[in-house]
């Protein structure tokens, strides 16, 4: 055995997975007020900001909104907009005619479909062009309140280091996860499922990270399996 796993702590030594309820606790304690990083201030700017977000960072997507959304406030505008137009402003995101294509026909739908509203309905948002289930569960969940998981790269990668679930695919990776929260005793509806993916982002950019995670400074060595082998 290794010098680095003889340190390891003995919960996290013994491989279980992390409890899902003291993983929970302790990262609200640390990451009081988590929110979603994308600026916005109401459902259809959270949810165009979601579809742009896609393959790209908060903070990119957060440098061209404000300039979007001062050209074409709101689906009605947008669904107008000439598409050239829209993708040059959305080019510093890269793939910009793709996105552009995106966000205006998403806002054209929400005009036929919806009167203009963004729907508090799972399948009805991912009708929308551009919108899939985590874009759905962030809006539902950030905008409306829902308790949904809403599973990105950080949330798949310390659920797979705490021991919550072997999958990559993401719906695979929300299912064990709830379930996992489920088994803990906190239960699912109990659980602000919303609120723990937030928390588990934070968590996986601040300190678990993909490449040089530390384990020296987490609140959550103790319980995790992975403490300390992390690649």
């Amino acid at each position: 055995m290794s010098s680095r796993s003889s340190r390891r702590p003995a919960a996290a030594a013994s491989g279980a997975p992390a409890d899902a309820g003291l993983v929970a606790a302790r990262l609200e304690r640390l990451h009081v007020g988590a929110r979603t990083e994308l600026d916005h201030r109401d459902a259809f700017e959270l949810l165009v900001a979601t579809v742009l977000s896609a393959q790209t960072t908060d903070v990119r997507v957060n440098q061209v909104t404000p300039g979007l959304f001062s050209r074409w406030p709101g689906p009605a505008a947008l669904a107008e907009a000439d598409e050239d137009a829209v993708t040059e402003q959305v080019r510093p995101l890269g793939m910009g005619a793709t996105r552009a294509r995106r966000i205006i026909g998403l806002s054209r739908a929400l005009l036929v479909d919806h009167d203009g509203e963004v729907p508090d309905d799972q399948a009805a948002l991912e009708r929308l062009p551009g919108v899939g289930r985590k874009t759905a569960h962030v809006v539902r969940g950030a905008w409306f309140g829902r308790s949904l998981l809403a599973v990105d790269t950080h949330v798949g990668r310390l659920s797979r280091r705490l021991g919550w679930t072997t999958a990559t695919d993401p719906r695979a990776v929300e299912e064990d996860v709830v379930a996992r929260v489920e088994a803990d005793g906190t239960g699912a509806d109990a659980e602000d499922l919303t609120m723990l993916g937030l928390r588990l982002i934070l968590h996986g950019r601040r300190v678990c990270t993909a490449r040089a995670p530390r384990c020296g400074e987490c609140v959550l060595a103790d319980l995790c399996p992975s403490a300390g082998e992390a690649p």
